[in-house]
Order: C-alpha cells, then structure tokens, then sequence
C-alpha cells in the first residue's frame, strides 16, 4: 500500500507542477508549491465513512497548523470513488463534516476527479479539464489564504473563463500529451522510491 500511496503522491505532483502551476489553472498554486506548503496525504479507504475520518484528521491537522509551515492540504483518495457521481454525492457530507468540526468559514474544500463533469457540459468537453486531476482528490484551502491571494490578483472572478480558453486552445491532443507527461514524471518518481517510515499517510 505504501508504494500504492507514493505512486498517487507523485502522479498528483505531477498534474499540480504541469497543468495547475503549468497551464497557470491556478495563479495562487505556484508559491505555497514551491515553499513546500502543501501536505500530500493519501487515503486508502473504500467507503463514505472511511473518507469522512480522514478528511475529518486532515482538516483538524490544517486547522491548528502554522500556515507557514502548512497551508493546504491536498487529500488523495486511492480506493474510494472512482465514479464520479459516487464522488459528487459524497461532496455534501464532506461539506456537513467541515461544519459539525466548528471549520466553515475557517477552511473550505475544493473538488478534483479524474471524470469531473459540470453541470450542462458533455463529457468530451474540455471546460471539464480545469478539475480533472489524477486520483479524486479533496483540496483543503485556508479561507483567510485564498482571500488574501484574491485580494492579491486582479481580475480573479475572470479566472473560470480564463482557464477554459486556455485548455481549448490546448486542445484534446495537447490534454492528452500533458497526461502522459506526468505519467512520465511520476515513473521517474516511481523508479527512485523507497519505502520509509515517515511516509506520509492521511491521519499519519
């Protein structure tokens, strides 16, 4: 499982070096990535229940850390919710659990999955790349990070539309070469691992 874990930890890298930071997805991602703020953590649980606890330690751990040591969380989930409308569903108790842990307004989650589908879109639509990710993943954000980097950055509300001009310009072809080349990465990651101890693990 652990080699499973590192695995899901560098193909995620990989999507948030190349398209998030690459493809500019996110004007916010680039410094927390490179001063080593986000924590990659991994959950191999196969139900709502098991997810729920680990997310449930992952937003308690982010709630209490220093933000310039950590400042978000990037929760992979490896055995649960390979469908995405098992995973849609599930955004509404994981909404419930930032609440009853006192952490709305404090925190605030951010959904990624390898078949994310918007509303009224097709499934080929590329508008839907912008929260494609490798694994579906649960992206913990600090309220009070994201409305500074707003605040920071001009024309945030046109950062939707933006990002969907950008990926149709790519093209299908040119999303597809981006996903092989993080795959490309994380072999390179994959093929210099070894197991460790202090591995990071969702609640570890």
């Amino acid at each position: 499982m652990e080699r499973e874990a590192a695995r899901a930890i560098a193909e995620t890298r990989a999507w948030v070096e190349r398209a998030v930071i690459g493809l500019n997805l996110c004007p916010f991602a680039r410094a927390v990535q490179s001063k080593g703020l986000v924590r990659y953590a991994v959950s191999d649980a196969r139900d709502a229940d098991g997810v729920l606890a680990a997310l449930r330690v992952e937003m308690a751990a982010l709630a209490v850390a220093d933000p310039a040591e950590l400042d978000t969380t990037i929760l992979i989930l490896t055995g649960a919710f390979a469908d995405f409308a098992d995973y849609n569903d599930f955004l509404d108790p994981a909404e419930a659990a930032l609440a009853d842990a006192g952490l709305d307004g404090v925190l605030q989650i951010a959904s990624f999955h390898p078949h994310y589908r918007f509303a009224g879109t097709a499934e080929g639509d590329l508008a839907n790349a912008t929260n494609r990710s490798p694994w579906p993943l649960l992206h913990l954000l600090r309220e009070a990070s994201v409305d500074r980097a707003v605040a920071a950055f001009p024309g945030a509300e046109a950062i939707y539309e933006r990002n969907i001009a950008t990926l149709q310009a790519l093209g299908a072809d040119g999303w597809a070469t981006l996903q092989a080349r993080c795959r490309a990465d994380a072999d390179r990651a994959e093929a210099g691992f070894r197991p460790s101890p202090d591995a990071r693990r969702a609640g570890a």
